[in-house]
């Protein structure tokens, strides 16, 4: 489904030139659970982000079946996040304003030809044990109650793909528990996952772990689940 080829990305700042990512070759197959491992500042995020469209590669190619993101315009990759990407923020990333429901509705915001909004958005609430808190306000719930708002926010236009970027970094240890639960059943019915994590435990409940350094992938390993 994924296949990236040489990709890098570089910055500039103040004439000083920094690579982020070196020539980055990855292939993720449809229905995987890929989780992403390295210290801070190895390139993890970036890669996440080239993932998810939110940044460009400098140069390489980014291959979603057969269409070459890194050559879309603008609005072009715009419409391919909408439709196509769900995306889990380590800081949950809610609207205080707006309740629960409609937190999660906004993830049908860019899907045009969607029947029965509210019932997705249902069905989604219900599929991470959320529903009963739908009228509530993001600050009248928990950590790890705001999380599986967030999840279902992704996942209620039925993406292709699932970013996870330390989706249990701010939640206790039981809340990222039922966190990578969800995320993990999510994916045994279906669902593609890549998710970047610095917990080996949950990294061991991917179906593969690659390891980055300086910006290269530097090990890869499959899990027996």
């Amino acid at each position: 489904m994924i296949h990236l080829e040489n990709i890098q990305r570089r910055y500039l700042s103040d004439e000083v030139e920094t690579t982020a990512l070196h020539d980055i070759k990855l292939d993720v197959d449809a229905g995987e659970f890929l989780a992403i491992m390295g210290p801070s500042g190895c390139g993890k995020s970036t890669l996440l982000n080239i993932l998810g469209t939110v940044d460009r590669p400098t140069s390489g190619r980014y291959l979603f079946g057969e269409r070459d993101l890194a050559a879309l315009d603008e609005k072009a990759l715009a419409q391919f996040r909408g439709s196509t990407l769900g995306f889990v923020f380590q800081s949950f990333n809610l609207i205080d304003e707006l309740t629960i429901e409609e937190n999660v509705g906004l993830g049908l915001a860019y899907r045009n030809g969607v029947s029965d909004r509210r019932g997705r958005v249902a069905a989604a609430m219900d599929k991470v044990s959320i529903a009963h808190r739908a009228r509530h306000y993001p600050h009248q719930l928990s950590g790890g109650q705001q999380q599986r708002a967030a999840i279902a926010r992704a996942i209620v236009g039925n993406p292709r793909l699932i970013l996870a970027d330390e989706p249990t970094g701010n939640l206790d240890t039981a809340n990222g528990e039922q966190v990578m639960n969800i995320l993990a059943g999510l994916n045994a019915e279906g669902a593609t996952i890549v998710m970047v994590t610095h917990s080996r435990s949950h990294a061991d409940m991917a179906k593969r772990r690659i390891d980055m350094l300086d910006g290269r992938i530097v090990a890869s390993a499959m899990h027996t689940m």
